[in-house]
């Protein structure tokens, strides 16, 4: 494993990375919204092609979701793609957000560990 620096928030053990094609309509502000998406708690990195239209993101997904990156992409007209795989991309990515968000906040179970027994004397 390696030993490499993140952001304050971010988690190596949570951290997800993800790419989404962005409607190419819709790109105008998109330096704008990449200097506010950067500031948020949680994230490691983001970065958008300007060729392929895909925006990267690298952040701690228990954390941060793609809902709330989202969110600042509307408030600039951003919309993410509409063709079929980012959409099904899309949905995978907030579920694993999800799953990992609630697995974050679990309190571990063993099932190895001895059961409280009540002794009496």
């Amino acid at each position: 494993m390696k030993n490499t620096e993140h952001r304050l928030g971010v988690s190596e053990v949570n951290l997800v990375v993800r790419h989404l094609k962005l409607d190419t309509k819709s790109v105008g502000g998109i330096q704008d919204a990449l200097s506010e998406i950067d500031k948020l708690y949680g994230l490691d990195a983001v970065s958008f092609d300007e060729k392929s239209q895909v925006l990267n993101l690298a952040y701690d997904a228990s954390r941060l979701c793609l809902d709330g990156i989202e969110d600042v992409l509307a408030k600039y007209g951003i919309e993410v793609g509409h063709d079929w795989w980012t959409h099904f991309k899309e949905g995978y990515y907030k579920f694993v957000d999800q799953n990992i968000k609630d697995n974050s906040e679990h309190e571990p179970w063993s099932c190895h560990k001895s059961p409280p027994r009540n002794r009496r004397k």
